[in-house]
């Protein structure tokens, strides 16, 4: 990889913080879950291009296990196309990043510029009840700074507060869609997820839950609320619009 420099302010580059899960077991399927290794390597490939300072942390720290079917070298060769992925995992130096992640106690929030929640499995049963990580993207949100959520980890959303109120009120958002999670179920012969995003989401008065075509790169943003629902980020670490709402043009590699 090779950064570039920002020239605006080259002594002090942007700092964005990478949140993941830790490794758990799915209550539904059994197997074991974590992050999907594609939503962590994307985003840090293109903020390092960018020149940017990453960390990535943890709700409790320590050793992060991705989903099998994220890594690119597993049998099932669902993403073996995925050399952004393979080369992080064939780099030493990375994959300490990922065996020894931060503790989320130890971030503060107005060190950073921007926070991004990675998603994958796991997030359902680790951030949807976690109320470390609710309060961090809340004080991440309040703060001004460029709060982004992908794909299951938007679960967060349905719970997060900020001043007395659920995040989402009043704005409009992405997450996994029902289409994508009925594909996944059909393709496995099982349920996989305790419940589905957007039926939870559709819930919630006040709030605009949008989605795309199944598994089509969707990101929406409004003001420093970005939710995206795949691998690839490109706006994050840009001045907020608050304009309103808007749906970015990403592109999936």
């Amino acid at each position: 990889m090779g950064a570039a420099i920002d020239v605006l302010n080259p002594e002090r580059p942007k700092r964005i913080a990478i949140v993941a899960s830790n490794p758990s077991v799915s209550g539904q399927t059994g197997w074991p879950i974590g992050f999907w290794w594609s939503e962590l390597t994307h985003p840090y490939w293109a903020f390092v291009e960018h020149g940017y300072h990453v960390d990535i942390y943890s709700p409790n720290g320590g050793k992060l296990v991705a989903d099998n079917w994220s890594d690119p070298r597993d049998e099932s060769r669902y993403s073996a196309t995925d050399l952004i992925s393979l080369g992080f995992i064939s780099s030493p130096d990375h994959m300490k990043l990922i065996e020894n992640s931060k503790s989320i106690s130890q971030l503060e929030p107005p060190g950073y510029d921007a926070v991004l929640f990675v998603g994958g499995q796991a997030p359902m049963y680790t951030f949807y009840s976690d109320t470390r990580v609710h309060a961090l993207a809340s004080a991440i949100y309040q703060g001004g700074k460029i709060t982004a959520v992908l794909c299951h980890a938007t679960c967060i959303l349905l719970k997060t507060r900020s001043n007395g109120r659920l995040l989402v009120e009043g704005k409009t958002w992405t997450g996994f869609a029902n289409s994508e999670e009925q594909y996944a179920d059909e393709f496995v012969g099982k349920r996989i997820q305790p419940f589905w995003i957007e039926d939870e989401a559709r819930k919630i008065k006040d709030t605009n839950f949008i989605v795309e075509g199944r598994f089509k790169a969707h990101a929406v943003r409004d003001g420093n609320l970005i939710t995206v629902t795949t691998t690839v980020f490109r706006r994050i670490g840009r001045t907020p619009d608050h304009r309103g709402p808007r749906r970015l043009a990403t592109r999936d590699r």
